[in-house]
């Protein structure tokens, strides 16, 4: 897959050498040092080269400057709803009277591990990993897994904790 910010970086590694030559180029051109001919034509050409080259390095910056910005509002705003999310389930945990091992296998469920795997973790029997994600589901009003995850899920997209850009 493309990874946006390398290619970037890559154009704007590019652009600038082709910028810092060409500009070198008439500098050079300017002073008289390269050659001991009057300007040409072609020299028109070349600045315009260099100023289309450091046109382009500077929207290519600007690019770069923006999408680490975006990366780092979307890093925030992703810990902010993480943090939230975390809250929202201490705090119905809570309100449901959950025993700290029901906690453990709500959380368990919540992230998609399997009861085998929930077993394994809390190096319990499976049917014990059962029995206490029952009384999850009971105390909390849902039939199962899903509607536990979606309860969660339909109350963040309520409060709008999760923002899209």
């Amino acid at each position: 897959m493309f990874d946006r910010k390398a290619g970037l970086w890559g154009v704007f590694t590019l652009q600038l050498v082709c910028a810092l030559l060409f500009l070198g180029d008439a500098v050079l051109d300017v002073f008289g040092l390269e050659r001991s001919t009057p300007l040409k034509d072609s020299d028109t050409f070349e600045y315009v080269i260099v100023l289309a080259l450091l046109a382009g390095v500077a929207a290519t910056g600007l690019q770069i400057r923006r999408m680490l910005q975006r990366q780092k509002r979307m890093e925030n705003q992703l810990q902010a709803a993480s943090g939230a999310f975390s809250e929202l389930l201490e705090s119905h945990f809570e309100s449901w009277g959950l025993t700290a091992a029901e906690r453990d296998v709500a959380l368990l469920s919540i992230k998609g591990l399997s009861i085998a795997d929930m077993a394994r973790l809390r190096q319990t029997k499976e049917g014990t990993i059962k029995a206490q994600c029952n009384a999850v589901y009971r105390k909390a009003g849902v039939s199962g897994r899903p509607q536990l995850l979606s309860l969660f899920i339909e109350e963040l997209m309520a409060d709008k904790l999760v923002e899209l850009s």
